[in-house]
């Protein structure tokens, strides 16, 4: 057989494909537990939650796990039920160190999104008890921890730690909308935690934006001025 032929069978047989039924992708502790073998401890993973929303903050949150209680069903916050999260975030605060951090609207408007989350996440890992040596963080960016830091892509999905901190900064940002819901009824915050749903577009359309939009986010920008009022957003208590 003549070699242009081999060449040519070679081009025309289709690509492997991956088997079916593989099991789905899970955080691990590997890469904490290469960097405490190394010597290095404490590790700390953080994340952010409330990057797309059109309102509310976007909340941050740092977590040390203590590798002999690290609670069991650990995922990206994504892929767990509203009761699961709150459960783990029980599980969290209670076996773990944790440091949380917000970035207002105002900063959000002001310094852009990318940024006012970069410094809450740097907020967070400050808010730790205690100071870690070696920070995993979610995403592209790396952030001023004070430390040795780390930028994980989908790092909520492969390392355990920042997979425990998008539970944390998911629980609390989905608190502070439920109570500000309070504060802006007509807005429906509770059910959509400020994102831009055919609800919250329909409301924003019909009302004009409050004192929790983000104006610097195109759908609230195009709209008229606030309807209620020059005053600020209220401090709301929320339990974390």
């Amino acid at each position: 057989m003549s070699r242009i032929s081999i060449r040519t069978r070679a081009r025309r047989e289709p690509a492997p494909r991956l088997p079916l039924g593989e099991p789905p992708l899970r955080p691990s502790f590997r890469r904490e537990r290469a960097a405490i073998k190394r010597g290095v401890f404490p590790v700390a993973g953080c994340d952010e939650v409330g990057r797309g929303p059109l309102a509310g903050p976007v909340v941050a949150a740092a977590v040390i796990l203590d590798p002999k209680r690290i609670p069991r069903g650990l995922d990206d916050s994504k892929k767990l039920t509203a009761i699961q999260r709150e459960k783990l975030y029980a599980r969290i605060c209670a076996t773990a160190e944790v440091g949380i951090a917000f970035g207002s609207c105002a900063r959000i408007d002001r310094d852009n999104i990318r940024q006012a989350s970069l410094w809450a996440l740097a907020r967070a890992v400050a808010a730790l008890p205690v100071r870690p040596r070696l920070v995993f963080v979610d995403g592209r960016d790396k952030i001023d921890a004070g430390c040795d830091c780390e930028a994980v892509i989908s790092g909520d999905a492969l390392v355990l730690s920042i997979a425990a901190a998008s539970i944390v900064a998911k629980v609390v940002r989905d608190r502070i909308m439920e109570r500000l819901d309070r504060v802006w009824p007509a807005y429906g915050f509770a059910r959509h935690k400020g994102y831009g749903t055919p609800e919250h577009l329909e409301r924003l359309g019909a009302l004009g934006p409050c004192k929790l939009h983000r104006f610097s986010f195109a759908p609230v920008r195009v709209q008229e001025l606030p309807l209620f009022g020059p005053a600020p957003v209220p401090e709301v208590a929320v339990e974390v």
